[in-house]
C-alpha cells in the first residue's frame, strides 16, 4: 500500500486549509480517502502507485503542503479513524513527511519504504515532476485544467472555450511542460511500485501521445 501523510506548511499565515485539501483530493481513487488526522494534517491510503502520485501532485500544486509517501502494509479493515490504524506503511509515511518538513526543498516531497535505495530513486524523479507542477502560473493552469492526458486534438476546443487562440493554448502547453510531466508520471509510478515489490508494478493507464 501507499500511504500519503500531508501536512500544511503555512497554517499560521493563512489558517487551516485541510478541509480544502481533502475536497481537492476527492477525485483520486483511493483505498482509504483522505481524512484529517492531527491538527493541520491529512492521511490517505492508495493501493495503486499511480493514484498515489496523482494525489501527491495535486497537493504540491497548492504550494502549501509537505507530502510524505510511505510504502508498506496497513491493517485492514481500516478503523473508523485513520489515527487508529496501524502498519509499516503509516510508519514510513510519517518518516517521509517529517523529512519533507526538514529538508527545506522547493518541492517538499519525500518517499520512504522498506527498500531505501529504491525509495530514494522514486523520490528524486517524483521531485523533478513536482518541480514542473509547482512552477506553473495560474494562466497555464487555466489551460491545463481543461486538458485530458492521452487525448489528441483538444487544443482547438480549449481555445474556443477560453476565448483565446489555439496558438496561445499551444504555447501554454509547451511552457508548462505538460507533455513532459505526463510522460514521466508512469516512471514515477513504476519506481514507487518497485519499492513495494514486483507484484505492485502498474500497467500503463493510457497510451501517452506527445501530440496531446
Amino acid at each position: 500500500m501507499f500511504v500519503l501523510t500531508i501536512n500544511q506548511r503555512d497554517s499560521r499565515e493563512v489558517g487551516d486549509r485541510v478541509d480544502d485539501l481533502v475536497r481537492d483530493l476527492e477525485t483520486v481513487p483511493l483505498l482509504r480517502p483522505f481524512q484529517r488526522s492531527f491538527g493541520d494534517e491529512a492521511i490517505g491510503v492508495a493501493d495503486d502507485a499511480g493514484h498515489a502520485v496523482e494525489a501527491a501532485m495535486i497537493a504540491l500544486r497548492g504550494r502549501r503542503w509537505h507530502v510524505g509517501i510511505g510504502v508498506g502494509p496497513v491493517q485492514t479493515p481500516f478503523p473508523e479513524s485513520i489515527t487508529q490504524a496501524e502498519g509499516f506503511g503509516l510508519v514510513h509515511a510519517r518518516r517521509a513527511v517529517d523529512r519533507a518538513q526538514k529538508t527545506g526543498e522547493r518541492v517538499p516531497l519525500a518517499i520512504s519504504g522498506p527498500d531505501a535505495a529504491l525509495a530514494a530513486e522514486a523520490e528524486a524523479v517524483a521531485r523533478l515532476v513536482g518541480q514542473i507542477v509547482v512552477t506553473r502560473t495560474e494562466a497555464e493552469w487555466s489551460v491545463l485544467d481543461l486538458m485530458i492526458p492521452g487525448v489528441r486534438g483538444q487544443q482547438k476546443a480549449i481555445a474556443a472555450e477560453l476565448g483565446i487562440t489555439t496558438q496561445a493554448v499551444s504555447k501554454a502547453v509547451v511552457r508548462s511542460n505538460w507533455n513532459e510531466e505526463w510522460a514521466c508520471r508512469p516512471a514515477v509510478s513504476r519506481l514507487l511500485a518497485l519499492v513495494a515489490g514486483p507484484s505492485e508494478l502498474p500497467a500503463a493507464t493510457y497510451p501517452y501521445d506527445p501530440r496531446g
